[in-house]
Protein backbone atom coordinates (compact mmCIF):
# COMPACT_ATOMS: atom_id res chain seq x y z
CA UNK A 1 0.00 0.00 0.00
CA UNK A 2 0.96 3.23 -0.87
CA UNK A 3 0.40 6.40 1.62
CA UNK A 4 0.62 10.18 1.01
CA UNK A 5 1.52 11.89 3.80
CA UNK A 6 0.92 16.03 3.95
CA UNK A 7 3.46 18.06 5.26
CA UNK A 8 4.54 21.15 5.99
CA UNK A 9 7.97 22.27 3.86
CA UNK A 10 11.67 21.38 5.26
CA UNK A 11 13.85 23.11 5.70
CA UNK A 12 16.54 20.54 4.94
CA UNK A 13 17.04 21.97 1.29
CA UNK A 14 14.29 19.37 -0.08
CA UNK A 15 12.81 20.99 -3.02
CA UNK A 16 9.16 19.89 -4.68
CA UNK A 17 10.40 21.65 -7.94
CA UNK A 18 14.04 20.99 -7.94
CA UNK A 19 16.19 18.02 -9.81
CA UNK A 20 16.80 14.71 -7.51
CA UNK A 21 18.58 11.63 -8.51
CA UNK A 22 15.67 8.93 -7.73
CA UNK A 23 15.85 4.70 -7.67
CA UNK A 24 13.05 3.29 -8.37
CA UNK A 25 12.48 -0.94 -8.00
CA UNK A 26 9.67 -2.40 -9.15
CA UNK A 27 8.22 -6.46 -9.70
CA UNK A 28 8.92 -7.80 -12.86
CA UNK A 29 10.76 -6.66 -16.52
CA UNK A 30 11.33 -3.48 -17.90
CA UNK A 31 13.26 -3.61 -21.46
CA UNK A 32 16.13 -1.45 -21.43
CA UNK A 33 14.40 0.44 -24.25
CA UNK A 34 12.34 2.15 -22.45
CA UNK A 35 14.70 4.30 -21.04
CA UNK A 36 13.63 7.17 -23.39
CA UNK A 37 9.92 6.99 -21.82
CA UNK A 38 11.21 6.54 -18.38
CA UNK A 39 12.94 10.18 -18.68
CA UNK A 40 16.49 8.98 -19.49
CA UNK A 41 16.23 6.76 -16.43
CA UNK A 42 19.11 3.77 -16.67
CA UNK A 43 17.35 0.42 -16.26
CA UNK A 44 18.97 -2.96 -15.11
CA UNK A 45 16.93 -6.38 -14.30
CA UNK A 46 18.13 -8.70 -11.34
CA UNK A 47 16.86 -11.68 -10.72
CA UNK A 48 17.44 -11.61 -6.92
CA UNK A 49 17.70 -15.85 -6.04
CA UNK A 50 14.43 -17.91 -6.88
CA UNK A 51 12.31 -14.47 -6.32
CA UNK A 52 11.15 -12.39 -8.94
CA UNK A 53 12.79 -10.24 -11.57
CA UNK A 54 12.85 -6.66 -10.23
CA UNK A 55 13.76 -3.85 -12.40
CA UNK A 56 15.88 -0.55 -10.88
CA UNK A 57 15.39 2.60 -12.47
CA UNK A 58 18.32 4.99 -11.46
CA UNK A 59 18.61 8.68 -12.88
CA UNK A 60 18.16 12.16 -12.56
CA UNK A 61 14.50 14.16 -12.56
CA UNK A 62 13.65 17.62 -13.51
CA UNK A 63 11.12 17.56 -10.53
CA UNK A 64 8.44 15.62 -8.95
CA UNK A 65 6.08 16.35 -11.67
CA UNK A 66 8.52 14.34 -13.83
CA UNK A 67 8.93 11.30 -11.18
CA UNK A 68 5.01 11.22 -11.26
CA UNK A 69 4.98 10.42 -14.74
CA UNK A 70 7.65 7.94 -14.49
CA UNK A 71 5.13 6.27 -12.02
CA UNK A 72 2.28 6.54 -13.81
CA UNK A 73 3.95 4.94 -16.90
CA UNK A 74 5.04 2.04 -14.54
CA UNK A 75 1.29 1.69 -12.97
CA UNK A 76 -0.22 1.99 -16.36
CA UNK A 77 2.66 -1.56 -17.26
CA UNK A 78 1.51 -2.96 -14.41
CA UNK A 79 4.27 -3.02 -12.75
CA UNK A 80 4.19 -2.88 -8.82
CA UNK A 81 6.39 -0.42 -7.35
CA UNK A 82 8.44 -1.89 -4.31
CA UNK A 83 10.60 1.07 -3.66
CA UNK A 84 10.93 4.94 -4.58
CA UNK A 85 14.50 6.05 -3.02
CA UNK A 86 15.75 10.10 -3.11
CA UNK A 87 19.81 9.67 -3.72
CA UNK A 88 20.63 13.20 -3.78
CA UNK A 89 17.62 15.92 -3.83
CA UNK A 90 19.44 18.99 -5.03
CA UNK A 91 19.62 21.90 -2.11
CA UNK A 92 17.53 24.76 -2.93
Amino acid sequence: MLRVMMSTPSTDGLRFDGPAVYRISVCGRLSASWSDRMEGMTITVESPGAGPLVTTLVGELGDQASLVGVLNTLYGLHLPVLSVECLNPAAG
